[in-house]
Parts: C-alpha cells; structure tokens; sequence
C-alpha cells in the first residue's frame, strides 16, 4: 500500500493541469501495448502468406511455410498480454461460456479460435500433410512417431489427394485473408469507437491499424528470412528480398498516407480537444510520436527503400551491391518495427494521458517487474520466436526440405 501510495505520488507531481483524482493511474498499460502489436505481426505474416498462395507472387516463395509458422507463433502468444494484465486470469474461459454478443471485446475470443484453428492450424495441415507422411515413412524415432500423429491417420499420398491438399490450402488461405483484416480490424475498431476519447475516436483508426499490420508483418517475415538464411549458412535470395522490401515500401507509403489524412482531418475539424492533444504531442508523446514513429520508423524506413527500390536499380538509374542492399534492409526492417511498437505505445497510453476535462495531462511510470512490468512485456514478445524455434524443428519450413513425392512408391496406408 506504501508503494501504491510513493507510486501515486510520483505521479502527481509529473501532471500539469486539471485532472481528476482517478485518472492519475492509467487502467492500460505496456501489456495493453503488446497485444494489439502481436496481432499485428500474426495478420501481417499471413497476408504476406497468401501473396504467394492467392496472388501466385513467386518471388516470395522461399518465405511462404516461414511465414505461416511465424503467424501461428505469434498468434498463440497474442492472448496471453490480455490474460496477464487481467486481475483474475483463470477466469479468461468465461468469455467463451457467457458470451457478450454486443462488445467487441467479449467478441475476440471467438475471432482468435476462429483464425487459429480454421484458419492457420487447417492451412499449416493441409500444407504440411504430404511432407509429414513422406517424413513419417523415412524418419525414426521421436520425429517419426510425431509426424505419424500430425498426419491424423491421413496417409494417403495419391495425386488426387494431394491437389485436394493444394486446393483445400487455397480455400482457407482465401478466407483467411478477411479473416486476418477482421483480427486486427476489430482492435482498431474497439479504439475507434470510443467516442468519448478524442484521441481514440476516429472512423480511420481501423484502417490504420490494419495497414501498420501489414507493414510490421512483412518487416517482420524480412527479418526473420535474412536472419534464418544467415544461421543456416545459407544464400539469401536477393529477388526474393527485393520484392518483400518493395511490399514493405508500398505498405509504409499507404499506412503513412492514412496517418497523415488523420491528422489532416483532426486539424480541419478543430474540436475543442485539438489544444490538449496538441500539447500531448509537443511534450508528453514527442519522443514516442516524432522522434521514434515519425521519423525513425517512417520517415527514414521510406526514404531508404525510395532509393534502394528495385524499380530504379532495374531500369539502370542506380547500382547497389547486393551486400550495401542487405545492410540497408535489415536497419530499415527494424526501425520500421520501433515505429510501428511506437505506434500502438501511443495510441494505447497516448490516449489516456490527458483528462477529461480536457485541462491537464498525467505521465505513465512503467514498473520493472510484476505482471504489468517490462520484464514480463520483453519475456512476452521474445517467446513467440521460442516457439518459432519448435515449429520449425518439428515443420521445415525451408524449400530445400520440402519432401517430394515419388510416384513409384506412391501407396495408400
């Protein structure tokens, strides 16, 4: 109770202005944060997925499975900031049981077994189902006995079978695509439908969350391919690289576009709340908002990839090597990252540091440890790449691991 009482009062001497007792404390803090960044990362990752299943865009080929694996990773992760920042987190099964059909968030439970056993789990099956028979045939030990039961009893490897596999995978990739627009969409949704905030109401705020999805995801799936061929000593694919770069550019320029158009529109409206979030910005969320999500995780992410796009290397204007390319891509991926964690920080904090009476502005103290800590935050985000590990252990996601059917031992089991 002295803590909470220190911690209170460190608070208050930081507000400037009028602010009611109440808000002091922010309810939502860092692992409010997390969350809508996790899923983030799953929608991304598997639009990125489907460009190559839908779309047929070869040249994203060599990230395809990773990319679906990184999605499930993370997807599995993306509960658990919502459960740790709840007060009674066993109690998380009661939104399935008593369901609140008019909340959006009593709703994200059912989105969330929707899109990972439909959606992620079926397509990384029916993927996947060819090779792990194949596997369970020539493997031994655990990995032969794993596969065996990942194939569900589903042995047979007729032709007919597996263009059923390649057809069903389309399907549900092809649902899955709305299906990851409404997983984040929704976030954005609950934020934007909260008129009383006016740093949070706004019909775009959807869209803008759904476009920042794609570009971490695909900044995401560039890290992680840059930095798998690395560990696997193997040569990354410059083709392949240059197209997901060129995506990430084409998604940072519409995302950059939507924010801009939001803050054109919040300047033309001129609310009477346009002076306190004016202030917010110069003081409280310039670090976060125009150093970090502006300008590093923008502004220079866009200006690089201007320059180092295939496009103008094509028609001869610029030369690069390959290895200045990869360089800049990797710096550039993880700036775009910081902007876009920079993004959801100051949408979810952002948005309850000024009172509301819209008269004065409080600051959020993050602790070090606990639920809600920073610890607890950075062992969230770092455990879906854990995961990742296990599933690509178990799922080679990698092309030259890919088993290939032999038709003259082609049997039914």
């Amino acid at each position: 109770m002295e803590e909470l009482s220190a911690h209170l009062a460190l608070a208050l001497k930081q507000v400037t202005g009028y602010i009611y007792p109440n808000e002091a404390e922010l309810h939502w803090g860092i692992l409010v944060v997390v969350y809508p960044y996790l899923t983030g990362l799953v929608a991304g990752a598997f639009i990125l997925a489907s460009l190559e299943r839908v779309f047929n865009v070869k040249e994203v080929q060599p990230t395809y499975r990773l990319a679906l694996l990184t999605a499930l990773a993370f997807m599995i992760v993306a509960p658990m900031p919502l459960l740790a920042h709840l007060g009674h987190p066993e109690r998380f099964y009661e939104i399935m049981m008593t369901p609140h059909l008019s909340s959006a968030m009593a709703m994200f439970g059912f989105v969330y077994a929707w899109y990972l056993l439909v959606v992620l789990v079926l397509e990384i099956w029916f993927d996947y189902r060819k090779d792990m028979v194949i596997w369970a045939q020539s493997e031994k030990g655990w990995r032969r006995v794993l596969h065996r039961v990942l194939t569900l009893g589903a042995n047979e490897l007729t032709e007919k079978s597996v263009r059923f596999d390649h057809r069903a995978g389309k399907v549900i990739t092809i649902i899955g695509i709305p299906s990851a627009f409404l997983l984040h969409g929704y976030v954005g949704f609950i934020f934007g439908s909260i008129k009383a905030n006016p740093w949070w109401s706004s019909v775009l705020i959807p869209v803008v969350f759904l476009f920042s999805a794609i570009v971490s995801g695909i900044a995401l799936m560039t890290l992680i391919y840059m930095v798998t061929c690395l560990l696997r000593w193997k040569e990354i694919d410059m083709v392949c690289l240059d197209k997901l770069t060129s995506f990430l550019f084409f998604a940072l320029v519409i995302d950059f576009s939507l924010e801009i158009l939001d803050f054109i529109h919040r300047l033309y409206t001129s609310e009477e709340s346009i002076h306190i979030l004016g202030q917010m910005i110069s003081s409280k969320l310039f670090i976060s908002l125009i150093i970090m999500q502006l300008s590093l995780g923008t502004l220079i992410p866009l200006i690089a990839l201007f320059l180092f796009c295939p496009i103008f290397r094509q028609r001869g204007i610029i030369a690069i090597p390959p290895e200045l390319r990869r360089m800049v891509y990797f710096i550039v991926v993880l700036l775009v990252e910081l902007g876009i964690f920079s993004t959801r920080w100051n949408v979810v904090v952002g948005g309850q540091l000024f009172s509301k009476s819209l008269r004065g502005l409080t600051v959020y103290k993050m602790q070090l440890l606990g639920l809600e800590g920073v610890l607890m935050s950075g062992f969230l985000l770092a455990l879906p790449f854990f995961i990742l590990f296990v599933l690509i252990k178990v799922l080679p996601p990698w092309p030259d691991a890919e088993a290939h059917l032999d038709h003259s031992t082609t049997k039914t089991a």
